[in-house]
């Protein structure tokens, strides 16, 4: 895929539902890390600075999303 098919494909699977976790954003880039090497980059999104130090990765996948809240446990989807 091509960057533009790329990111039209992330916003089709975005604008239908996708999966969320939310992770501290001291591990933004162990989460990116984790994400390149399991995912292919149409499978996932990250989205910045979503709340006090969080950020939000999306995934199409409910099995992805889960694989990556276990990976990062008590530092993913954190209590407010």
């Amino acid at each position: 895929m091509i960057p533009i098919e790329i990111f039209e494909y992330k916003q089709r699977w975005q604008r239908a539902g996708g999966y969320d976790v939310r992770l501290h954003s001291d591990l933004r880039s162990q989460g990116k890390d984790f994400c390149k090497i399991q995912l292919m980059k149409q499978q996932w999104d990250l989205s910045m600075y979503t709340d006090n130090y969080e950020d939000t990765f999306h995934f199409e996948y409910k099995q992805d999303a889960d694989a990556f809240r276990n990976k990062f446990g008590k530092f993913a989807d954190q209590e407010k």
